[in-house]
């Protein structure tokens, strides 16, 4: 499966993922510029993603945690999500997020 990924600076990339990774996981292992300083332990925000708006609905609501570390990031937007909290799957084929500029290592 895949994952449309662009970066800080703009330029789009096409990952491929596996089944139960986490979209965090796959960027990380790409070598894209995210800093991911927890390793999906969803204990800081350092790996903040915005996901495309036609893709919203398709992921499982934000949980308390994850809601609370987003308030700590500097540029949140109503479609910010902490990108280690969302698991591919075959729904989520062709999944697009952008890099939020406060995931810069």
């Amino acid at each position: 499966m895949k994952i449309l990924v662009t970066d800080q600076d703009g330029a789009e990339h096409e990952l491929e993922g596996l089944d139960g990774w986490r979209v965090m996981e796959v960027i990380r292992d790409w070598g894209l510029n995210i800093k991911a300083e927890c390793g999906g332990a969803c204990a800081c925000a350092t790996c903040h993603v915005y996901v495309d708006e036609a893709w919203l609905w398709k992921l499982t609501p934000k949980t308390d945690d994850e809601d609370d570390l987003l308030y700590t990031a500097p540029d949140v937007k109503p479609n910010s999500r902490l990108s280690c909290q969302i698991l591919l799957s075959d729904e989520l084929d062709g999944l697009k997020v952008t890099l939020a500029q406060s995931a810069r290592q």
